[in-house]
This record gives structure tokens, sequence and C-alpha cells, in this order.
């Protein structure tokens, strides 16, 4: 009986080891990074479906930003599951952005620019489930042959819905004063001043990265649009010679696109350079300001319209005539390895 009883003892302190072993083994085990917050990657078409990825030590949150207004990003569809960081305003160096006056880098990482024409509306983005259209403000100095142009507003087009973003004129620039106008649908949006304040409905969300000028606009299964709302300052207009006049200073946006499941048909000022077979006959090595023409191909009547020379969006009654009739729009294939920097250009698919 002795025996019996000892053996027990010994038998439940293994036990007890063996499981503060484990124990031990399992915190050893979990990377430090996952003490931070961690990202489930839920979407059923990802590469990483299902994974449960740790944010990095330097930025823990994905939506608070750290000491150098960086968050935790993770990309679900990369091949390489895993955690980065990234700011939440526009990259004017990355794909998929327009900045300046307008300077764009096309979803093949190559620079361009494209003038366009004053108080006029071009098309940047056009596919068969959403567009995108700009419309242009300018100034053109006494004896120069065209106009400086930059971009005003941004109108969106999907499904049936409708959604403008507008910088607001102003004569001088102040920090302290909104310069963004929202609407959807046709309606005034308002979207509460405030760091993190959102607005959202069941397909798009409108969230501020600060309190006043920068927002991320994500339209679900489409597009994430990081924004900024800037000025002309005395600085650009001395470096550029602009010759901006008192009364205004030009507000217009900074932005960088992230886009989803573009068909291979995609067009637009920037959507062509996502076409997989796209090669870009202006930004070659070396040339100092390649400028890509198409004000023709690309201009169309309303910050809203769907009409241009070269625009394929189809409303959402067409479309559902179409998938009826089995048309079906591909994913782009991304074998040509467009990639880009910071996780933004084109996003594949499988």
């Amino acid at each position: 009986m002795k025996f019996v009883v000892t053996t027990g003892v010994i038998a439940i302190a293994m036990v007890v080891a063996t499981l503060h072993l484990t124990a031990i083994n399992v915190s050893a085990a979990i990377p430090s990074y996952w003490k931070t917050e961690v990202v489930l990657c839920n979407e059923t078409s990802s590469r990483c479906m299902g994974a449960h990825i740790g944010c990095p030590e330097e930025c823990p949150s994905t939506r608070r930003p750290n000491a150098e207004g960086k968050i935790c990003h993770v990309e679900c569809d990369h091949p390489i599951c895993n955690a980065g960081c990234r700011t939440r305003k526009p990259n004017c160096d990355a794909p998929g952005s327009a900045c300046y006056d307008p300077r764009f880098v096309g979803g093949d990482g190559r620079v361009f620019y494209f003038h366009g024409k004053s108080n006029e509306v071009f098309t940047l983005v056009s596919d068969p489930n959403f567009q995108i259209n700009g419309h242009f403000i300018g100034h053109r100095p006494v004896a120069r042959p065209r106009d400086f142009t930059w971009i005003q507003s941004f109108g969106i087009l999907f499904d049936s819905h409708k959604f403008t973003l507008e910088a607001t004129k102003a004569a001088t620039w102040d920090n302290e004063v909104d310069h963004m106008k929202f609407t959807y649908d046709g309606q005034d949006l308002s979207v509460e001043e405030g760091s993190l304040s959102a607005w959202s409905s069941q397909d798009i969300t409108v969230e501020r990265v600060s309190s006043k000028n920068s927002v991320i606009v994500t339209i679900k299964n489409k597009a994430e649009i990081l924004v900024n709302v800037v000025p002309v300052t005395k600085e650009d207009d001395r470096v550029h010679k602009y010759q901006i006049p008192e009364h205004d200073c030009f507000v217009h946006l900074e932005v960088q696109f992230r886009f989803f499941h573009l068909s291979p048909n995609v067009e637009g000022v920037l959507g062509k350079t996502y076409q997989p077979d796209f090669e870009n006959a202006v930004a070659k090595p070396g040339k100092a300001m390649p400028v890509m023409g198409g004000e023709d191909e690309y201009r169309t009547s309303d910050l809203l319209s769907a009409e241009c020379g070269a625009c394929i969006f189809s409303k959402a009654e067409e479309q559902s005539s179409k998938q009826g009739m089995g048309t079906n729009f591909p994913t782009l294939d991304c074998t040509r390895g467009a990639a880009a920097a910071a996780g933004y250009g084109i996003v594949c698919r499988k």
C-alpha cells in the first residue's frame, strides 16, 4: 500500500512538472510581437485566410499611431503572412499616388505627369464595378502656354452609390480649419472632427486620421484611399514659379490609392497603368518630366459622370444583367511583379 501511495505521489509530481515545462515552452514559443494586437485574416479569398498575425512592438496597434505616426498594417493577401508599420497618410512616392501638380506614380512604379486642364474633370480610374473621377483646378500665369493644375476633388461611382470628397477653397491656409467636404448619394455627409472619428455605411467607411484635413476612405472589396488636403505654399510658389494670386492658395488633394480586384481592362489616367500588359511609353529612365497625354480620352462632363471616351464602368443594374448572361471579369495576373511600396499598388487575388 505504501508503495502505491509513493507511486501516486511520484506520478502526480511528474504530471505537475510536465505541465510546468509545457507552460514554459508555450510561453517561449509565442513571439514577442504577439503580446501586441493580433489581426485575424478572415477574407475567404486571401492567401493568409485564417492566420492570426501579430503586430510589431514598434507599432503595436492597427488604429492608434506610434510616436512616428505609424500603425500596424497587415496585408492578408501577401505571399508572406506578416505585419509591418506604415503611415496612415499618402506616400506621394509610392505606386497609386497622385500629388502636387499633379504627379502620379503608376501601378508599374513609374512616375508621370498629367496636366489636364483647369476647371475640367478627368477619369482617373474606370473599371466595370467602380470609377473615380478627378476635378482639376489651376492657374495660368501671363505668357504661359498651359495651366498649372492640381486635383481639387474626386467623385467615386460604385454599385448604385456615389461619393465625393472636396478640398474647399481658401484665400489663405489655416491648419485649424478643416477644408474637407463630403457627400454620399447626393446628401452632405458630416464626419466629426477628431482623430479616429469615422462614418460608415454597409460598403464605405470614412475615417479621420488626424483631427482635420486627413482621412482614409475604404470602399469594401474595391479600394482604400489615403487623402490629405494641402495648400500651395509660398515655398512651392517660389520654387515652381506658379505666380499664385494673393486671394487663393489653391487648396488641393494629395491622394494614394490601393486597389482590390481590378479587372485586366481597367482604364483611366492612373488605372491603365495597372493593366497587365501596360508599357509606359513616356516614363522612360532619364526623362526629367514624363507627361502622359489622353485629355480627350479621359475627359468627362461631371465629377459623378460614368461617361468618357475610354470608360468601362457599368451601373449596378447593367452589371446584374451581364452577370446573368455569364459575363465574368477576372482579376489581374500579378506575375509581372508590379510590386507596390509600403503595400500599395496592385493587390492580387486568387
